[in-house]
């Protein structure tokens, strides 16, 4: 619902349900999972990444600055630098699985075309739609929305920042050591606001962004984008699948970094064990030297 929300510059009024229903009554219910294989692919690609990137710049920073407890703006450059490293890596999985969800009408492939027509295109499936974007439009057209995608890095940077200063500020006000796990709740809970607190300051980025994909659409680039969102719609025309999309990522956040944080926690007590397991053994080792000599 929010890839056909966030399009769609009409000054429709329709919401949420309207859409809901109306589309499940023309394409069915598999109507409804379109686009959900490259977008299982793009969210397990970009999750991965990201906390690979984002792990890997926070443990540098930690190096450097000699502490495990760093600052809001640290983490922030950390998240921003994962982020547009992702994004390079996942961007065409993200411009297909646009380009299925937008595909309205059941158009027929003709590639004798003399200039390709994304709005007569069907697709069948994720990798041909990837082959036939990259075939007839190049990479620039796997690419399209990469720009305002860019901006999207803040929304990274600013969810983590907020996840890992909320984390803080807990355990200053429980008065416990900056770094103290905490419980599955408190985990759900930290991860949800972040997350609602990014997207309501960078939503407008992915509508730009969608629309920017839209086959369906002819832009000049994103100055036309902005214009023609405001002039029709104005303010609350950025905002469109806002709803949609807090219903879908919120769960789906909260799941991820309780996951992670878990795997995290597992494998420092793992260490830790191995760290003092290593340093017990040494201990013996010396105890047993002395008693030889």
């Amino acid at each position: 619902m929010k890839a056909r929300l966030s399009p769609d510059i009409a000054r429709s009024t329709v919401g949420s349900w309207t859409l809901y229903g109306g589309y499940e009554r023309r394409k069915g219910v598999r109507g409804l999972y379109k686009g959900i294989v490259p977008n299982v692919w793009g969210a397990g690609m970009a999750w991965g990444f990201y906390f690979l990137f984002y792990n890997s710049t926070k443990t540098r920073m930690q190096e450097v600055a000699q502490s495990n407890i760093l600052g809001p703006g640290h983490h922030m450059a950390a998240a921003a630098a994962a982020g547009v490293a992702t994004l390079i890596i996942t961007n065409p999985v993200w411009v297909a699985k646009t380009r299925l969800c937008l595909q309205y009408d059941q158009g027929v492939f003709t590639p004798s075309l003399k200039h390709h027509n994304p709005t007569v295109v069907q697709y069948n499936g994720t990798l041909d739609c990837i082959y036939k974007i990259h075939k007839y439009e190049g990479v620039r057209g796997l690419y399209k929305g990469f720009t305002p995608g860019l901006f999207g890095v803040s929304h990274g940077a600013l969810q983590f920042m907020a996840y890992e200063e909320l984390k803080k500020m807990y355990n200053s006000f429980r008065e416990r050591p900056l770094n103290a796990k905490f419980n599955t709740l408190e985990y759900l809970s930290f991860a949800a606001l972040s997350k609602i607190f990014a997207a309501g300051l960078t939503y407008p980025y992915q509508v730009v962004r969608s629309r920017l994909q839209d086959q369906h659409r002819s832009y000049t680039g994103l100055t036309d984008v902005l214009k023609q969102t405001w002039r029709f719609e104005g303010m609350r025309g950025f905002y469109k699948g806002l709803g949609p999309y807090l219903l879908h990522v919120t769960p789906n956040v909260c799941i991820v970094f309780l996951v992670y944080e878990r795997i995290v926690a597992h494998y420092e007590a793992k260490d830790g064990a191995t760290s003092h397991a290593a340093s017990g053994n040494a201990t013996k080792w010396e105890r047993k030297s002395d008693d030889d000599s």
